[in-house]
């Protein structure tokens, strides 16, 4: 029995993916090759295709523009009064709204940059907040 699992476990693990991982692999390594990787360890390599997850909040702040808007303005006021006081979890949804992962770049959150820019709805009350994920901009009515 022992035998037969071992040969089954391996079966599916490795062997049943061995031809689709090595067209991948093919593919991955045309695109990148892999003597640029090599110089990466594991964590490292990880950090720098999928971004990290220290958040500093506060330094978000600090990184932001505004467009047609001042920071003391009462709109952004009450979004960062409101922001602050989200649980973790849904800062790191906002971030996604916001920029499309939730995940920091891999140069660090010191150096992103986003945009609060007020769009001009002629009826703001009934306008939603949207984002440009492309140059993360937040469009925040008034």
């Amino acid at each position: 029995r022992k035998e037969f699992v071992d040969l089954y476990v391996n079966y599916v693990l490795n062997e049943s993916i061995r031809k689709p991982f090595e067209d991948f692999m093919q593919g991955f390594i045309r695109g990148c090759p892999a003597e640029s990787w090599k110089i990466f360890l594991p964590a490292e390599l990880q950090v720098l295709l999928l971004g990290h997850t220290d958040y500093d909040w506060q330094l978000l702040k600090k990184n932001v523009t505004y467009v047609y808007y001042e920071e003391s303005h009462q709109t952004i006021k009450n979004f960062w009064t409101v922001f602050y006081k989200l649980p973790e979890e849904k800062k790191k949804k906002f971030l996604a709204f916001l920029s499309g992962s939730d995940r920091i770049a891999p140069y660090g959150l010191e150096y992103f940059v986003f945009y609060i820019e007020d769009p001009f709805c002629q009826n703001p009350d009934n306008s939603y907040p949207s984002a440009r994920t492309c140059n993360c901009t937040l469009l925040l009515p008034r």
